[in-house]
């Protein structure tokens, strides 16, 4: 099997551990993250081709080390990674986030290193906000789990050229709904580079002429699907909510969010990731 090594320095905070027991709790993650060793594996999609990728990431002080296989572009696939891992973002100036705001300050101190990693690809995000519509989380990661199983190749999501040619059972319009998303990757309205490349919002603007994806899903699709750093979730029903009781039942989001630029992506990350923290140690309690 082909093989790319790669190492890369990262600029700011990283923590390859803190952001793994992040992805551990992110509802699509289970098949897609498996630590090895104080490693990280990953297999997906490439962009570029739609071929299959196998990725082990390796963390020595601010280097990361990847390691890629597959038979497709494998340099395309190494990018693609480290945009998934939110690798390739310069995050020098992400502690001055905290400076500024000291809701942030807290959350960057429980959580150090953390970078917001977000779905394989824009289409796979799509994807998911498709099977996740109406159900419950557990309810869709059962779905997406038995498309891997039945369709995938070594454990990756079903390619698009595949996934809009499948007869699936599936409840309500999701079918036809993930149809469409197939041909919108195809056709590259899905392609993470350049909905990295637009301002959030026309990004945004552009994933809403999908079938399917309304605002929330769009936003998924651009923020953690293209792993945007800088954009406003507006319709994030638990994010408004630790909002206010981050700082306060008055605050509202346009009021706390200018602080937080250029990393208001990664700023909403923290503040979702500290609401379920809190969450589990209720449950735990």
């Amino acid at each position: 099997m082909p093989e790319h090594r790669t190492e890369r320095e990262v600029a700011g905070p990283w923590s390859l551990a803190t952001s793994r027991t992040f992805w551990e709790g992110f509802g699509p993650a289970a098949l897609r993250y498996q630590p090895v060793n104080g490693t990280l594996r990953t297999v997906f999609l490439v962009e570029r081709d739609w071929s299959t990728a196998v990725v082990t990431v390796r963390q020595e002080d601010t280097t990361a080390h990847l390691t890629v296989t597959g038979e497709g572009d494998l340099a395309a696939a190494t990018e693609q990674t480290a945009r998934f891992l939110a690798l390739d973002i310069d995050a020098t100036d992400w502690p001055a986030v905290g400076t500024r705001d000291q809701v942030i300050a807290a959350a960057q101190a429980k959580l150090p290193g953390l970078r917001p990693c977000g779905f394989h690809s824009p289409y796979e995000a799509a994807t998911w906000a498709v099977l996740s519509q109406r159900l419950r989380v557990p309810q869709a990661a059962q779905l997406r789990t038995a498309l891997i199983d039945r369709h995938g190749h070594e454990g990756a999501f079903p390619a698009p050229a595949l996934l809009r040619t499948l007869e699936l059972n599936l409840p309500g319009r999701k079918a036809e709904y993930l149809r469409t998303v197939a041909d919108a990757a195809l056709d590259g309205t899905l392609d993470g580079t350049r909905l990295r490349e637009l301002d959030p919002a026309a990004a945004v603007a552009q994933v809403q002429q999908v079938k399917g994806l309304g605002p929330f899903a769009a936003e998924l699709v651009v923020l953690r699907g293209a792993n945007h750093p800088d954009a406003v979730p507006r319709h994030e029903e638990q994010l408004l909510d630790e909002i206010t009781v981050q700082y306060g039942p008055d605050a509202t989001l346009d009021q706390v969010s200018p602080a937080w630029q250029p990393f208001r992506t990664w700023a909403s990350v923290h503040l979702r990731a500290i609401r379920a923290l809190h969450s589990t140690t209720k449950e735990r309690d």
